[in-house]
């Protein structure tokens, strides 16, 4: 457990599906009042995703965020006038073997490309698009062990979740720590001015090596064991309360 003062933080990393967000997919307006008010203290806040620039972008702009965004947990990372800063690609023939597998074992899937999130069917031509992320779900743990088994002897992907359901992969390296880091260098902070905030595995790296690393109440098992502090859950506001107990000075 990190004992800290609270001017110590000065970027809040926050997830946003299971963390910032609740279940009807929005931000509260407790959790959107603390947010503003660490901003008013002069602390960046960066909203760091599994999600694409598309789909969590939005989100940023509602809460006027004046800083970074970390998308698909790591893989691009913009800049708060929605300029790429950075972008980590998956080859394409890992794609098309990763989606075969998906074919293979019935699994739903998605796969984010820089350009579409693809969900019911994949492009006829997989080799003209970059992409970002595959993600396998299915409610049969048997079928995904068999699938995160495959990933694991590829030895050449980054895997994790965003849900116990599923299993996320980046290229190998790709983690929303790493690119908290970058962000960090950009602003010429430390991960000893971060607090990172999330409920799954895609969270934990950040988490691990963020100085305040805070679970959800509603986060798995193993997040909430790795970090420094247990919050509420996504319907209680945790973020908010993860904010004014660690980075806001009062």
């Amino acid at each position: 457990m990190n004992t800290l003062e609270k001017q110590d933080i000065k970027l809040v990393a926050l997830d946003m599906d299971g963390t910032l967000l609740n279940k009807a997919g929005e931000i509260s307006e407790e959790n959107r009042r603390a947010i503003k008010e660490a901003e008013n203290q002069g602390i960046f806040v960066v909203l760091s995703t599994g999600r694409s620039y598309a789909t969590c972008s939005d989100f940023a702009k509602s809460m006027e965020l004046q800083s970074y965004l970390i998308t698909v947990n790591g893989s691009e990372i913009y800049d708060n006038q929605g300029k790429l800063v950075e972008r980590n690609i998956v080859d394409s023939d890992s794609i098309q073997w990763m989606w075969e597998l998906s074919q293979k074992h019935g699994t739903h899937f998605w796969a984010i490309s820089c350009d579409n999130i693809y969900r019911a069917e994949m492009p006829e031509k997989i080799h003209d698009s970059q992409w970002l992320k595959f993600g396998f779900d299915t409610g049969d743990d048997s079928i995904r062990k068999i699938i995160m088994d495959e990933l694991v002897s590829k030895g050449n992907f980054e895997i994790s979740n965003s849900s116990p359901t599923n299993i996320e992969v980046n290229a190998m390296g790709v983690n929303k720590a790493k690119a908290i880091k970058l962000v960090c260098s950009l602003l010429d902070i430390t991960m000893d001015n971060v607090m990172a905030v999330g409920d799954s595995l895609n969270d934990l790296a950040m988490i691990s090596e963020a100085k305040v690393g805070v679970a959800m109440g509603n986060a798995q098992e193993i997040v909430k064991e790795k970090a420094d502090w247990v919050t509420a859950t996504n319907e209680e506001d945790g973020v908010a309360m993860a904010i004014r107990k660690w980075a806001l000075s009062n």
